[in-house]
């Protein structure tokens, strides 16, 4: 299990581009075998190795950095690899209407302090990421954040058994709404614990 990325993880430009298209369509795979809806504007997509692989990938391609660049992208990036007791999610504000979204972020300060996963009888509240801190002063949030949800050995072997019911549910003041995860996504999301 890959839990920290270094610069030799990551192909030349040259070498990337030759094999970008194929990639895209494994990624595209892995990445819908990951995604949770949460309710009519939010989506989970949960990490992993591969993912965050090609999100790194990718920017070193479009932005053309260099070294300067992969450090900047291992920095940002190996805190949301998963360390084999943990589940990783980018959690996502969709809205396509700028006026829209900007009321909904301007009501949604702290939401992701409110997911929880359910499972068993067990209940894990997410830990977000706070460098930076995606919830302002006046109380307005981002659209993206990225959360962790730490496991104890008891609650992964709870969640690693076959059609273990698993919901998502958010439950901030102003956005609630819950989600049954598929067995499909359940089975996927198994494989980033260690054993």
């Amino acid at each position: 299990m890959k839990t920290h990325f270094t610069k030799e993880d990551f192909l030349h430009l040259e070498d990337f581009t030759k094999i970008r298209a194929q990639k895209r369509q494994e990624i595209l795979k892995i990445k819908e075998a990951r995604r949770v809806p949460l309710g009519p504007d939010a989506t989970l997509f949960f990490e992993n190795a591969d993912t965050l692989w090609w999100q790194i990938q990718e920017m070193l391609y479009i932005e053309k950095g260099g070294d300067a660049q992969i450090e900047d992208e291992l920095l940002a990036y190996n805190s949301l690899l998963p360390q084999g007791q943990e589940l990783v999610a980018t959690f996502m504000i969709e809205i396509d209407d700028p006026l829209r979204r900007a009321k909904v972020l301007n009501i949604l300060g702290g939401v992701e302090h409110h997911l929880f996963l359910r499972f068993g009888g067990h209940i894990i509240n997410a830990q977000p990421e706070e460098d930076p801190n995606r919830t302002t002063e006046s109380g307005k949030t981002s659209a993206v954040h990225f959360v962790h949800w730490p496991f104890t050995k008891e609650q992964i072997n709870v969640f690693s058994q076959p059609s273990q019911d698993i919901i998502i549910e958010i439950k901030h003041p102003q956005f609630s709404y819950k989600t049954l995860v598929s067995e499909s996504v359940r089975s996927s999301l198994q494989n980033d614990f260690s054993t």
